[in-house]
Parts: C-alpha cells; structure tokens; sequence
C-alpha cells in the first residue's frame, strides 16, 4: 500500500543539529510543512552532492516555510565528522538541517525506503503537509542523485493546490495558471494542453 495519503510515520531518534548531538523528535514540528529525505550514508559519493544542493536552496525551503530533516544509517558522530570534514567546504557554512541518525534502519523500514541487502536507505524523498500527512514520494537507487529544484517545485505546487483547490498540469511553476476541476473541464483539458494555453489561461 503507497504511503501517500497516510499520516507519516513518528520519528524520534539521536542526531546531529547545529553542532550540538541530541534527540529530536518531529512530533515537535506539528502545523508545518516538512520535507524527510534519506540518503544511503555519510562520506559517500552521490550523497554530499545532493546534501550540498539541498544546503544551497535553503532560502528557498524557509521562503516555503518547510522544516528540512535529512536521514541515513550513519550515528550522529559520523554526520558531525562528515560536516567537519566535507560538507561545511561544500557549502561555506556548516549543514543547516539536522542530520538524524538511523542505525538500526528503524526509520527507514517505516517508510518502506531501507535496503535489508545493503544495510542502508535508499534515496527516499517525503513531503509532508501541515495535517503530517504524506503527499509526494520520490524514491531513487543509489546510483543516482535528486534534483532539490524538483522537490522544491513539487512543494509549492502541492501548496498552491491546496490553497485554491485548483489543480496543477504537468511541470507547473509558480506564477503559471492551474485548473479548476469541474464537470465543464472533463474532456477539454485537450484543448488547453494543445493549444498551449494552460499557462496563458487556465480554465
């Protein structure tokens, strides 16, 4: 059964924030929008880069004001270790989220991302809304990175829809018009879509 739809999983666990190791636990971050993204571990190859691009959009997430928590199997020393030594000179500064800890793959299972064969989680990507219900899933190998513009896009357009009951068409980008569903629009999103007017005019 796809997660989507469901109320996410608790997660209370050890991790790495802002130089200090402690517990967190996300039932803390109620009413807001949060973004779960696991990676398969620290001092990896894929992986600093795609921590790196996620660090890098950071004004956008807050501008969206969603709370960001990156997850692997690695201890919280091991994620402090890896920002000392990698990640702050991949980004000028020190890793703005907190690093949870998921040893045991706990975490993980629980989202249905953790790899029994390989010890690790894969490249699970959770967007949450402010009811702590799933609304979006990416889930990659390991081989290959995500794209944080992608997320960020994917957010506001599950914001937008959510706040004008409107419906967003394929690649929708803030400032673009979305659909209203209705009876008079069965059968004739063709003509928007050919006509290339979804973003001119909406319906």
């Amino acid at each position: 059964m796809s997660l989507v739809g469901q109320v996410f999983p608790e997660i209370s666990a050890m991790a790495y924030v802002e130089g200090k190791v402690e517990e967190i636990n996300l039932g803390n971050y109620k009413k807001s929008w949060k973004l779960i993204y696991f990676y398969p571990g620290d001092f990896t190859f894929v992986c600093p880069t795609e921590l790196a691009e996620l660090a890098g959009k950071k004004c956008d997430f807050d501008e969206l004001k969603v709370d960001v928590f990156v997850i692997s199997v690695d201890s919280p020393y091991v994620h402090k270790a890896w920002d000392d030594a990698e990640l702050s000179k991949m980004t000028a500064f020190k890793f703005p989220y907190p690093m949870i800890s998921d040893q045991d793959g706990k975490i993980g299972k629980s989202f249905e991302v953790y790899d029994e064969k390989s010890k690790v989680n894969l490249r699970g990507a959770f967007i949450i809304d402010p009811d702590d219900v799933i609304q979006a899933i990416t889930i990659l190998a390991s081989p290959v990175g995500r794209s944080a513009a992608e997320i960020i896009r994917q957010i506001q357009a599950l914001q937008y829809s959510r706040e004008n009951n409107e419906v967003c068409p394929a690649s929708w980008k803030p400032g673009e018009k979305a659909l209203v569903p209705g009876a008079d629009l069965v059968g004739s999103v063709y003509h928007y879509w050919k006509m290339g007017t979804i973003s001119d005019e909406g319906a």
